[in-house]
């Protein structure tokens, strides 16, 4: 299942699990966002194309990153006229991981998977443990192990010296 959808004024061709490089986009990193403008949607063979977008159809999508594109160099000359103009520009990109391409009706297969967890597990108990208990057990740990490594250090000091004395 693909679709053609537009994303931040361009329009891309995306399948479930692609990553796209698009504009940058107003979203956190790890935001779940929607489109809503599909042009052309393919389910498996059967396709609808929009009268200017089809109706009900959805492309889910999660922010992976923001970063910045590859420098572009632009150049200006006039030969023998004295002008020469520099100027460089990097684009503001976000990548995003498309979750999937959904058309009237549909639901995400994670949320699906979600809820069948849910409808499958019972209650879970949690473990009662204080903050105070977790550091005293912590503690003696961390104390003997001091110990048992300050004689070693000790040893060791006392070998190097008696090499430089022979």
């Amino acid at each position: 299942m693909y679709a053609i959808v537009e994303i931040a004024g361009q329009q891309f061709k995306v399948e479930r699990g692609n990553k796209v490089y698009v504009h940058r986009l107003e979203a956190n990193e790890g935001a779940k966002i929607e489109f809503d403008k599909v042009f052309l949607l393919d389910n498996g063979g059967k396709i609808s194309i929009g009268n200017p977008t089809v109706e009900g159809a959805v492309v889910a999508a999660t922010v992976i990153s923001h970063l910045k594109g590859d420098k572009v160099i632009i150049f200006k000359k006039k030969r023998r006229k004295g002008y020469q103009k520099w100027n460089n520009h990097r684009q503001s990109l976000t990548q995003i991981l498309i979750q999937g391409v959904l058309a009237k009706g549909d639901k995400l297969e994670s949320e699906l998977t979600a809820e069948r967890k849910v409808r499958t597990q019972g209650p879970v108990k949690k473990a009662e443990v204080t903050s105070e208990t977790a550091v005293e057990k912590k503690a003696p740990a961390k104390k003997a192990a001091a110990k048992k490594a300050a004689p070693a250090k000790k040893a060791a000091a006392k070998k190097v010296t008696k090499k430089k004395e022979d």
